[in-house]
């Protein structure tokens, strides 16, 4: 299996570190909101990498953490439950969107159940460890509002900007207090931050000083990733906006002192979605989440389905034209899946052989650096042989397709795809007795009910094959 890893900016061979267990972390979400679709899409693709994982054969240890204490999370919990004390309106607030979260994972297709979800909030203790280590080694220091991190001393013995080869000015003094910040240059990033006035804080004394408060957001996913997977994991996905400065910051902190020399051994970053070839941005008005997807109609595989049409490190457009060609692209598969319920098994091993060989040119398509693009063509090429032989289709081959669709790609194809109901069948098998005998009203006013049952027909020269609308 090849991907490409940002550490050293090629397409490197990858195997597990130990044990035949890929270890892998994705930086979750702040569960402030609904996920923008430009957030879906990383998550997608992170999915995409695990399957593509299990696939191999590895097993697969995945953590994904929530940021449930930032300043987004403090800012919007304090407006919505104002009434409540800081800490439980903080609580309150971060578990209704992890419960939205956790079911629009779901919906676009993604594992939930293989992955470990990790709380910020219930990792204090790690990451005051981890401060304290810091403060040991000289290379983290006390500030009137917090702990920072010195990127000066950290460049004593190590190098910053692995990843953006962005390069510190070594002899900055500037400080960023700020959880998520755009700057192009380096500056200490805080560690914790003392208590502001009605903030939730957690107790933490340091040189008998009392600096009660919270962490910083980098500090987080350094605590939970190794505490959950060692050091160094295998892989650490993300959005490639997440370069600089968290994954750089993360690196910084976890690697200072006698810590290892490296976080992960790979770390994989997807490109950005855009939004009718603009980069996403509430002040554009091109800032969807699922939800405006949904109203629009569509369904959230057929956005999964947009997604995987574009090599992960590749921008991805997205647009309502190119959501509805997805769609469509997705209807089709369908339609080809549903006939396994409506044709007798041809037993052609012909066109057996041939459906495995496109399906096993897809793998080979997603071992290369998760080629979801290529991938496709080659199902496409598979669904094109079956729709060109309706009256012969060899049901191995088709379960073959159907599985392969549902197992890597996560497009729930076997899910979506189940047979229609006796009642519906004795509806059309009506039909095709009026049309025999030419009663076209009849025929008509069948049809139109099944319609309303979100049952399409196509009338062949030999029989009429349904589909789902």
């Amino acid at each position: 299996m090849k991907l490409h890893n940002t550490l050293t900016k090629q397409i490197d061979d990858f195997a597990p570190s130990r044990d035949n267990v890929a270890r892998v972390y994705t930086c979750g979400p702040t569960v402030y909101n609904h996920a923008h679709i430009g957030n879906l899409s990383a998550y997608i693709y992170g999915d995409i990498l695990h399957r593509t994982l299990r696939l191999v054969g590895y097993n697969v240890k995945r953590v994904m953490n929530f940021t449930d204490a930032d300043d987004k999370t403090i800012r919007d919990s304090a407006t919505t439950f104002s009434e409540l004390q800081p800490m439980e309106r903080l609580i309150k607030f971060t578990r209704k969107y992890e419960e939205i979260f956790l079911r629009e994972m779901r919906a676009v297709g993604n594992l939930v159940d293989e992955v470990h979800f990790e709380r910020a909030t219930e990792n204090i203790a790690e990451m005051q460890e981890l401060i304290l280590k810091l403060l040991h080694d000289e290379i983290a220091y006390l500030a009137d509002d917090g702990i920072y991190f010195s990127i000066k001393e950290y460049q004593k013995t190590r190098t910053y900007g692995q990843l953006s080869k962005i390069e510190s000015d070594s002899e900055t003094k500037s400080r960023i207090n700020n959880d998520e910040y755009d700057k192009e240059t380096a500056a200490d990033f805080a560690l914790w931050k003392k208590q502001k006035n009605d903030e939730p804080a957690w107790d933490f004394e340091v040189d008998k000083q009392d600096f009660r408060g919270r962490p910083g957001w980098h500090i987080e996913c350094s605590a939970m990733s190794v505490k959950n997977l060692g050091q160094p994991f295998d892989i650490h996905t993300g959005g490639v906006d997440l370069c600089f400065p968290h994954h750089e910051n993360e690196i910084a902190q976890s690697t200072a002192g006698d810590q290892p020399e490296r976080l992960a051994n790979f770390f994989v970053h997807n490109g950005h979605l855009l939004v009718d070839g603009k980069k996403m941005a509430k002040s554009a008005h091109n800032f969807y989440t699922l939800p405006d997807i949904a109203d629009k109609g569509f369904d959230p595989l057929d956005f999964r389905m947009l997604v995987l049409q574009s090599h992960y490190r590749s921008a991805t457009n997205f647009s309502w034209d190119t959501l509805a060609a997805a769609q469509n692209r997705r209807r089709n598969w369908r339609n080809i899946a549903e006939l396994r319920h409506q044709i007798t098994d041809s037993q052609d091993d012909g066109q057996a052989e041939i459906v495995n060989n496109l399906l096993d040119k897809a793998t080979d398509a997603l071992l290369d650096d998760l080629d979801t693009s290529n991938a496709l063509k080659f199902l496409d090429q598979a669904v094109n042989i079956f729709a060109s032989n309706i009256d012969n289709i060899n049901h191995f081959a088709l379960q073959n397709f159907i599985e392969f669709v549902s197992e890597n790609l996560g497009l729930k194809l076997a899910e979506t795809t189940s047979d229609i109901t006796l009642e519906q069948k004795k509806l059309i098998d009506q039909r095709v007795k009026v049309r025999e005998e030419k009663d076209w009203v009849e025929s008509d006013k069948l049809r139109d009910e099944l319609a309303e049952q979100g049952i399409e027909l196509n009338d062949l020269n030999e029989q009429t094959i349904w589909s789902r609308k």
